[in-house]
């Protein structure tokens, strides 16, 4: 073969692939075409001394007319690409290459291209392909009738249809669940946009929207400004709302979008986010205001009825300094205290929204994190009574290091907390009116040693103190404690203990099983001002078998457990070959001397009722076990230590397999009277997704208060989902007598159609 022949044979393999690549291009929009075949030329994708082999039944050279001719099962691999085709002419007169029958293409990246006739100029600038079908591996599909490359900057496909739904098995004649169907679908190179042109949606055969026409920017354009998917929203007291968002690219680094949101029954909602990334983060500003056209549509006395006009603005960032630190900030401003909740402000609508600035610092052995806070509490008050009451925290400082080397062959640690808060109004004993300032450090040492037969000894030395500044409303004769008078006071806890574990390992023929036994003592002397200082950060403890072996028990550094207590128990932990597992722990605390800071009355009194206030401790046990056909079940009580009589019962159990998941909760605690229960609280709750086939699926929740014989939440909904089409949609409505809501009931929802985009039907978040 020739020389000039090996050249033809190569340019017309390069420009039959080519063609075929680049006519085959189609749009990459979120209104049509998403995600489909793009490829770049052949020829800037190979390299040049890839290696091309080219097959057929005849291979004709006619070089009077200056024509390569292959006929009769052509087949060409270059660089990756396959090519198969009956027919392929190359006319070096005309510059133009031609092929013919059951033409295939199967590009590097899977995808592959199908048509009947090709005819596209040596240059690429002009072309034309029949019949044209282009498969994806991520299983998106289009078919045209025709496609042609004009001028070297335009590809035009006639008559397209797109989906990302695969054929129907049994009857692929059968209109797939949606398709975009379009008369003409125009991509400008110059442009690099997208023009649909009678764009037709279409659900399971039926159309369900036409535009006349519709340009979007192409699969080369990462951002552009334009319109996204709408997005519809109802709820009780608003009515149904269309949210339709417009986004603006301002520059690579900023963008921002703008959403008006109309109500049938509060009018025009108006949002806006603007968005900007800087090189070591990110920071974001929000606005939203309406003036609402039925104030009288909410209930009367409440911040939702007190005013037409309402609004927000709300920023947030996130920085990192260095490859260790990182600061940032979440916070909210509004016109009353329910807007974001009423209105669903997407990030800003929990019934507390917590404002927030802070700066951490991870080393390799230590931490520290430094916050402000404070407490935007959502609810209906005209007078935002319990916003008042929450404490403004600036700041709270933790650091914690562990040493690098062994100390005396054991490990050192230390932490350190400073806390500092004020609150505008009193809220009872549970925080009082004024500034509190707290530092506290401690050490710990600990080194376990290990015992012939087993038996683990660990010895525990730590140190602690703290030193206050206060200037807080004295809590008066409602307190029946001994509240400090001192503005400085001062305190100290020294600790020395030590714990022993014999854990014994049993074997069988199918299973193994180790017992446990566990003590420990800590000696300590009795806590300085116990009950007589503010107790900010400590006003939950829940003795359960989960703590029992914890140093101090307390959930804070408010209040520190002092005296001599012991805790004693033992741990099983069990597995069987069959796959069942089994697990449980079973003991009880001891008070040995000294002052017991759980009988020590405090403001709250956390320690009344909690199991831990006699010398003696309730006993605390749980039980769990797992089972292989998908069965888990736990179980945790609090017995009284005389009675027996059960204090506290959590129970929890869950099934899950192929087509039925469901999970059971439930909660028993005994009436606290001095913690603020007067009555014994019993509470059930349950979760349930049943999938009713490969596709559809119905799940529900419920939340029930047994002594209140009501229901505080219940929802249900149902969901569809296959390769190209999620859809959901829920109710769920709640009680609650101690908050005050403006939407009582809502209805969610979501509709996505994958590669083109999702519309939303969403609910205002209780």
């Amino acid at each position: 073969m020739a020389v000039s022949d090996r050249g033809n044979i190569r340019r017309l393999s390069v420009v039959l692939l080519t063609s075929v690549a680049v006519c085959a291009l189609s749009p990459s929009a979120p209104a049509a075409f998403a995600q489909s075949a793009q490829q770049s030329p052949v020829s800037a994708d190979v390299s040049e001394d890839a290696k091309l082999l080219l097959a057929a039944n005849e291979l004709v050279y006619d070089r009077d007319a200056e024509r390569v001719v292959a006929n009769g099962a052509v087949q060409i691999n270059y660089g990756g690409y396959q090519m198969v085709a009956r027919q392929v002419v190359y006319d070096q007169k005309t510059g133009r290459v031609t092929a013919a029958g059951n033409i295939e293409l199967v590009e590097p990246t899977g995808n592959r291209v199908y048509a009947d006739s090709l005819d596209v100029t040596d240059n690429f600038s002009d072309g034309f392909l029949r019949a044209l079908r282009v498969e994806t591996t991520d299983n998106t599909r289009l078919v045209a009738e025709s496609a042609e490359r004009v001028g070297g900057t335009q590809m035009i496909l006639h008559k397209g249809v797109y989906t990302a739904c695969l054929p129907c098995a049994e009857n692929p004649s059968r209109p797939p669940i949606w398709q975009v169907k379009a008369e003409r679908v125009v991509q400008d190179g110059k442009k690099k946009t997208v023009r649909l042109e009678k764009a037709r949606f279409e659900l399971f055969g039926h159309s369900i929207a036409t535009l006349p026409f519709i340009e979007v920017p192409d699969n080369t354009v990462k951002r552009k400004s334009g319109f996204l998917f709408p997005e519809f929203r109802t709820a009780e007291k608003l009515g149904f709302g269309i949210a339709v968002p417009y986004y603006i690219a301002i520059a690579p680094d900023r963008d921002a979008t703008i959403t008006t949101t109309g109500y049938t029954s509060q009018g025009a909602l108006i949002e806006g986010e603007y968005r900007q990334r800087f090189e070591k983060g990110n920071a974001t500003l929000r606005v939203a205001a309406i003036n609402q056209m039925d104030t009288e549509g909410f209930d009367a006395g409440t911040s939702d009825a007190r005013r037409d006009f309402r609004g927000m603005v709300a920023t947030k960032g996130d920085f990192k300094i260095n490859s260790r630190w990182a600061f940032g900030w979440d916070a909210m401003f509004q016109s009353d205290n329910n807007f974001a909740r009423t209105y669903g402000i997407d990030g800003y609508n929990n019934s507390t929204n917590t404002n927030v600035a802070y700066l951490t610092g991870l080393g390799d052995r230590n931490f520290f994190d430094m916050r402000g806070y404070y407490f935007d509490v959502q609810d209906a008050d005209l007078d935002s009574t319990a916003e008042k009451k929450q404490a403004t925290v600036l700041p709270v400082i933790d650091y914690s290091y562990y040493a690098p080397e062994l100390v005396a062959g054991g490990q050192l640690s230390g932490t350190m907390n400073f806390t500092s808060l004020s609150r505008f109004s009193s809220d009872g004993l549970t925080g009082l009116k004024g500034n509190m300032n707290r530092l506290t450090g401690e050490l710990e040492w600990q080194r376990t040693y290990d015992a012939p037969g087993g038996l683990q000894i660990t010895p525990i030395l730590a140190a602690r103190g703290d030193a206050y500044g206060l200037a807080m409303d004295d809590p008066g004769a409602a307190y029946g404690g001994d509240f400090t008078s001192s503005d400085a006071p001062t305190r100290h806890m020294l600790t020395a203990g030590i714990e022993a574990r014999y854990p014994w390992l049993i074997t069988t023929g199918n299973s193994s099983h180790i017992i446990e036994p566990i003590a420990q003592i800590y000696a300590r002397n009795d806590e300085s001002f116990a009950g007589g200082l503010p107790n900010e950060d400590a006003q939950s403890l829940v003795f359960d078998a989960t703590n029992l072996f914890d140093r101090d028990k307390f959930s804070g550094f408010d209040r520190v457990e002092g005296g001599t207590r012991a805790n004693v128990g033992v741990r099983y932990t069990g597995t069987f070959d069959n796959g069942i597992g089994l697990r449980g722990l079973f003991g009880q605390s001891y008070h040995l001397a000294g002052l017991n800071s759980y009988a020590s009355e405090d403001l709250v009194s956390v320690g009344a009722y909690s199991g831990l206030e006699t010398d003696v401790s309730d006993f605390v046990a749980m039980a769990g076990i797992d089972l292989p056909i998908g069965i888990s079940a736990n179980a945790s009580v609090r017995l009284d230590e005389k009675t027996l009589e059960v204090q506290r019962t959590d129970l929890g159990a869950s099934y899950s397999r192929d087509r039925f998941t469901t999970s059971v909760t439930f909660t028993q605690v005994a009436a606290r009277p001095e913690y603020g229960f007067d009555e014994d609280n019993q509470t059930i709750s349950s979760s349930s997704t049943v999938k009713l086939n490969e596709s559809w699926s119905v799940f529900g929740s419920v939340n029930y208060d047994i002594d209140a014989n009501s229901f505080n939440r219940r929802s249900v909904g149902i969901s569809y989902g296959d390769e190209c089409t999620t859809f959901s949609l829920a109710y769920s409505d709640k009680y609650d007598p101690n908050s005050e809501t403006a939407n009582d009931w809502t209805i969610g929802g979501k509709l996505v159609f994958r590669t083109l985009g999702e519309i939303n039907l969403s609910d205002t978040t209780f």
